[in-house]
This record gives C-alpha cells, sequence and structure tokens, in this order.
C-alpha cells in the first residue's frame, strides 16, 4: 500500500486563487485587491507542488484599471513561466476591472446567472461650488501648471477639463478593448458597438457573444477535466492589519467603512 502522503501528492491538484472585492487600495481593510495584497497568494498559487492548472474564482465589481492589469500581468507571466494553464470562474459579478482580472483566464466559465461585461472606464463625483456659495464660504487654491487643479470638486467645472479627463479615459478605454480582442480573438461574436460600450450581460448571453467559454461551477468542471479525485486547494491571504489589530471592534470598524466605499460599485449591478 502506498503511504496516504505519497498518494495525495499522486493526485491531480488545482490551486484555487480567490479574487473577490473591489480592485484598487482600501487602506481600512488592509488593503482591497491591488498586487501588492496578492502578489505572494499569486506566487504560492503556481509553486504549488503537483499543480495541474490554476484556478481564479472572481467576484468583482470593478475599480482600479491600474491594479486590475499589474494583477492580470503577474497572473498571465507566472503561467508562461510555469507553463500552467490558467481557468477563471465567475460568480456574481465579474465586470468592468473584474472582467480584466477574468481575461487572465485562458479558459472562462460562469454561472447562467453571473454579470459579466462592462468593458468601459467610468469616472464619478461630486460638485459643491454651490454649496460654498450658499454657506459663504471662499474657497482658495494655488497652484501651478494650468491644470493642476483640474476637475476640482469646490468650483464650478470646466468643459477643457472635462475635455481632458474624457482624454484619460479613451485611452484607458483602448487599452481594455485591445486586451479584451488579445485575449478573446477569433471568440469574440459581437461588434465593437455591442461588445465596448459598458454594456453588462448574464452568463448566458456572455457565452453567446464570446465574452466566456461556458457556463459551470469551479467544482464540476475541474472534476470533468481531472477526474472526480482532483483536489481544489485554496490559496488564502492574511486578515487585514486593522481587524488584526483591534479584533472584533476592528472588523466593525472595517467592515462599516468598506460597506460605505463599495456600495455604490456593488449597487450598480443590483447586489
Amino acid at each position: 500500500m502506498f503511504p496516504l502522503n505519497l498518494l495525495r501528492r499522486r493526485l491531480p491538484m488545482v490551486p484555487v486563487l480567490r479574487l473577490h472585492g473591489v480592485i484598487g487600495s482600501m487602506p481600512l481593510r488592509g488593503g482591497g485587491l491591488t498586487l501588492g495584497a496578492l502578489a505572494g497568494q499569486i506566487e504560492r498559487a503556481f509553486s504549488t507542488r503537483g499543480a495541474v492548472a490554476v484556478a481564479l474564482q472572481i467576484n468583482s465589481p470593478g475599480g482600479s484599471p491600474v491594479q486590475s492589469a499589474l494583477i492580470h500581468g503577474r497572473i498571465r507571466q507566472l503561467a508562461a513561466e510555469k507553463r500552467l494553464p490558467v481557468i477563471a470562474f465567475l460568480e456574481d459579478v465579474a465586470a468592468s476591472g473584474g472582467y480584466w482580472l477574468a481575461l487572465a483566464g485562458d479558459e472562462v466559465y460562469a454561472d447562467a446567472n453571473s454579470i459579466v461585461g462592462s468593458i468601459g472606464v467610468i469616472s464619478a463625483g461630486f460638485g459643491f461650488a454651490q454649496l460654498l456659495e450658499r454657506l459663504g464660504i471662499e474657497r482658495r487654491v494655488h497652484a501651478q501648471g494650468a491644470r493642476k487643479a483640474m476637475l476640482d470638486p469646490f468650483r464650478p467645472e470646466q468643459p477643457e477639463h472635462v475635455a481632458r479627463l474624457l482624454d484619460l479615459q479613451r485611452d484607458m478605454h483602448d487599452s481594455f478593448k485591445a486586451l479584451v480582442r488579445e485575449r478573446r480573438g477569433a471568440k469574440l461574436k459581437g461588434d465593437d458597438a455591442t461588445l465596448f460600450e459598458g454594456d453588462i450581460w448574464t452568463g448566458r448571453r456572455a457565452v453567446d457573444l464570446g465574452l466566456i467559454d461556458g457556463l459551470g461551477d469551479l467544482r464540476s468542471i475541474m472534476r470533468a477535466r481531472y477526474g472526480e479525485t482532483v483536489r481544489l486547494r485554496p490559496v488564502g491571504g492574511q486578515s487585514s492589519w486593522l481587524r488584526r489589530r483591534l479584533g472584533f471592534r476592528g472588523e466593525l470598524i472595517a467592515d462599516t467603512m468598506a460597506l460605505l466605499e463599495e456600495r455604490a460599485l456593488w449597487g450598480r449591478y443590483g447586489l
């Protein structure tokens, strides 16, 4: 008889990297989805002995395009170095930056009711110029450089500043579209007006458009591919600094602040 530990080593192994939450720095929660927070987990996933693939579990409404690109890039670099396929599984939402992360997968699967897409770029904020005027508050800003105080929320919006912002967004959108074309290639079945105007679809419709490869969950697809003895090993992370420092009280504070910060992004998708 084989020793139990030797037998386990012979079973196919799939490390599971969970990418859940808003993408970008969220200091009160100890990070958010950033390359800095995830680099160690990504490295461990691809260094797991006996791994036959790496699975991504993605549930994200998006966030920072820079962090989306950095995380995506690191996953693809290690996939090439280790010669391991990457298979992405989408949960409730993989929209905007969340879909950017999904593109790190050589194959992408979702539930029929998952929300997928939002291939676009958005900026949102508030303007307080009239409020300051009503309160009799004078805004004082001194800057060198004509655009240094661009889009100051306490001053009236200037058309030339909005035009400059749209230029920046256009560059980011072009990068996003180029990545979708590169990663999905001939699988795409919609035209640019359909795919790249920020629309969202269910997983079922995303299959029709070629944005994902099929419908299914991680366990079922991995067992169908690698056998019923396949081992799915979650690759975990560390708790946030605030949680470790303050315990339950820290959890309450961090979760309350996180809820306020994330609610707008998740709310766009009915969650």
